[in-house]
């Protein structure tokens, strides 16, 4: 009898063909005498392991078990379950006949009708064609590739194949719109794993079965189901989809492998677009994807949905929006189709929460090429992304504003300044602003490196004296990253500001110092005024320049939003128009059914020099 070893065996490529077969290849492969599958999950870091497979008497079963556990164990419990499970079947086929089984007895593991008296299946578990001991240890003795049998049923182990642990679609579909699901995958990745969509079909279309109700002939995608020709993660339905539910064939896969398929419908059916959008017309310059030489960046303040489902934001900010328009699942869509469509090599978005960034964002800007990290502030964060083709993340070297300002020795001068007026110095560390500081690497030329810095300032009005010190902590911060960590790199620096070209942080940005005199030191009141004069050494320009505003609510607008560029190191290619005033008021303000945000997305092309 053969001994496994102690050592794991690596993983072996174990399925291909039968995974991207239609449901009725597979079937009649199986019935021709495909080999059944046993998936084994275990991995190191848990005490248990899950073994999943299905009965001759189509029972599933689902069995945890402790790692450490000797196998002759497992294969005992194996056998009283098939043992239940042949005599449940027979019972019920007895039953069914309503008089007992009269073709006559036969051996257990012998073909023929059902035998008079059931007996306990043979079990074992094979590796290599040899027989595994059952004093081996589960962790050891479930190995990629063994075969289980069970009386005359084998099946083929899989240990750790891909697999879904979440899957799902959105709630609102939109003709036009991308509709990207939402995935979780353990073992695999989703650009080794196979897609295919299906939409219903029309009305009429297909009859159902006679005799067979329509719930269950609806079910078969034969009868109900038309096949698209996308085969990608990301399906835009069109107008004629309108009024039909979709479904997605998915099968997780790692590059070798892939694991069971999983199928889920659309609980909803695709409804009609809001007509024009406002960033429509800007799509039009943002056609395809730069070329090498450019790096096409984006920043957006997105709105938090945690912002946007208040009862103030629908009663006193935004009730001139349709309440539908502020519901998350309608403005994810316009956002996705918003920030694709931009072919962007860089994008900086702001207000982005945690579960947008991973269940909405990640899966609809992966399927088109780019990759982003995330930074929490406490209730929301920001997000970089970044093109893969164009760039590799070489380091992050994010900060929260108030403990770099208290801890890193390279604010000491400023904290020194700070403490000399206490009441201020208590305002500053009570703000939660963070930076995003990402270092990108050129995958075309390795010498070629970028800053991307990323961040979203203090927003009250009266806030002037601590964006200030906000922005003389980021400009420390970012100086040290490009010119102490990586020398010479040249820098991007996106963010929502909150701060307007005629404020004292614009001036201090543009112009490269700010007088202790300047009037934003006592934005709120001589009790907290804090004069100090500041200095940085970059020479910044705001590559879109000064829009007449980036944000356009009922009771405000204003230019809040930049992306600064490093003048030494780039220039401005090209900036994308932002849209009319036309587009931007025709629901009076921003966010509509037609916008997503409160805030106008800056796209603008950079060129190295």
């Amino acid at each position: 009898m053969w001994r496994l070893p102690g050592a794991r065996a690596a993983l072996r490529v174990i399925r291909t063909a039968l995974e991207k077969l239609s449901p009725a290849e597979a079937q009649s492969q199986t019935a021709a005498g495909a080999m059944e599958r046993a998936v084994v999950r275990c991995v190191p870091s848990e005490p248990k392991l899950s073994l999943s497979f299905a009965l001759a008497d189509g029972s599933h079963k689902n069995m945890q078990r402790d790692q450490s556990e000797p196998l002759g164990r497992v294969l005992s419990r194996i056998a009283t379950n098939a043992l239940k499970g042949h005599a449940k079947a027979a019972a019920a086929k007895k039953s069914r006949k309503s008089r007992p089984n009269a073709s006559g007895g036969a051996a257990c593991s012998g073909p023929g009708p059902e035998p008079a008296v059931a007996c306990e299946p043979v079990v074992k578990l094979y590796y290599r064609e040899e027989a595994v001991a059952e004093d081996v240890l589960n962790v050891d003795a479930w190995q990629d590739g063994a075969v289980l049998q069970i009386g005359d049923v084998k099946y083929k182990v899989e240990r750790n194949p891909p697999a879904f642990t979440e899957l799902q679609l959105p709630r609102y579909i939109m003709a036009g719109f991308p509709v990207c699901p939402k995935l979780s995958l353990e073992f695999g990745d989703p650009a080794s794993s196979l897609f295919r969509w299906y939409k219903e079909a029309k009305s009429g279309a297909a009859e159902p079965e006679v005799g067979v109700p329509s719930s269950l002939s609806s079910s078969s995608p034969s009868s109900s189901w038309t096949e698209t020709e996308v085969e990608e993660r990301v399906y835009t339905p069109s107008n004629a989809d309108i009024g039909l539910r979709l479904k997605l064939h998915c099968t997780p896969g790692d590059g070798q492998r892939f694991g069971p398929s999983r199928e889920l419908e659309s609980v909803c059916v695709v409804e009609a677009g809001p007509g024009t959008c406002t960033f429509d017309h800007r799509h039009l310059y943002t056609k395809k994807v730069t070329e090498d030489a450019l790096i096409r960046t984006v920043s957006y303040n997105i709105l938090a949905d945690t912002y946007a489902q208040t009862e103030f934001s629908r009663t006193v900010l935004y009730p001139y929006c349709a309440p539908y328009a502020l519901e998350l699942d309608y403005r994810q869509n316009l956002i996705q189709k918003e920030l694709t469509g931009y072919n962007a090599d860089v994008i900086c978005l702001q207000e982005v929460d945690r579960a947008v960034f991973s269940d909405s964002l990640v899966p609809a800007l992966e399927a088109f090429g780019l990759e982003g990290v995330f930074r929490i502030k406490q209730h929301e964060g920001l997000a970089t992304f970044y093109r893969k083709s164009k760039f590799s993340l070489l380091s992050q070297h994010d900060i929260s504003f108030y403990e770099a300002l208290e801890s890193d020795p390279l604010h000491k001068e400023l904290l020194e300044k700070l403490v000399l007026y206490p009441s201020a110095q208590e305002k500053v560390l009570q703000r939660s602003s963070v930076l995003q500081v990402s270092v990108l690497q050129s995958t075309k030329d390795s010498s070629k490196r970028i800053c991307v810095a990323n961040t979203h300032l203090y927003w009250h009005p009266k806030g002037g004296y601590i964006r200030l010190i906000q922005m003389a902590v980021a400009l420390a911060h970012i100086r040290h990253v490009s010119c102490d960590l990586y020398p010479g790199i040249p820098v991007i620096f996106c963010g929502d500001f909150n701060s307007t070209p005629s404020t004292g942080m614009y001036h201090f940005v543009i112009n490269g110092s700010i007088p202790e005199d300047h009037e934003d030191w006592a934005s709120n009141g001589e009790e907290e005024r804090c004069n100090m004069s500041l200095t940085h050494f970059f020479k910044l320009k705001s590559a879109c320049g000064e829009p007449a505003y980036t944000n356009y609510v009922g009771g405000f607008h204003g230019c809040l939003d930049y992306i600064f560029i490093d003048l030494n190191a780039l220039e401005v290619e090209q900036v994308i128009p932002l849209p009319s005033h036309e587009e931007v008021t025709t629901h009076q303000a921003l966010p509509s059914v037609s916008h997503p945000s409160d805030h106008i997305a800056l796209v603008c092309d950079l060129k190295w020099k």
